[in-house]
């Protein structure tokens, strides 16, 4: 069977607003404890770039462990690891949509991932 990898992936789109003002916002409605797991591996949100990057590197190289169709496009799952600022590895499992009508895919959202 083929491995299926994230389409685009070097071009996949990681927003601001996906990871400062969401992932590492503790105060968002809808954060979960993400932002407290992503601190405790010493990523910061006037630093969001470097956790953005982390998920970017992990979609080119990992490969997608579910797809599913959505009424906005296709969701893709990746598990795997990313390295932290302080050296720590984490386990994560981000998701990307790949939009009706665009070829690459966006953060849509990140969760520690709990083999």
């Amino acid at each position: 069977m083929p491995q299926l990898k994230l389409p685009n992936a070097e071009r996949a789109v990681v927003e601001h607003e996906k990871v400062a003002d969401y992932l590492l916002d503790a105060a968002h409605p809808d954060n979960g404890g993400k932002a407290a797991f992503f601190e405790e591996l010493g990523f910061r949100r006037a630093e969001w770039q470097i956790l953005g990057k982390a998920l970017r590197e992990l979609a080119r190289q990992a490969e997608v462990a579910q797809t599913t169709a959505s009424p906005h496009g296709r969701k893709y799952v990746i598990v795997g690891q990313i390295k932290s600022p302080i050296g720590k590895a984490a386990d994560v499992q981000p998701i990307w949509i790949g939009d009706k009508g665009w070829d690459v895919a966006r953060l849509v959202t990140a969760y520690p991932h709990n083999a």
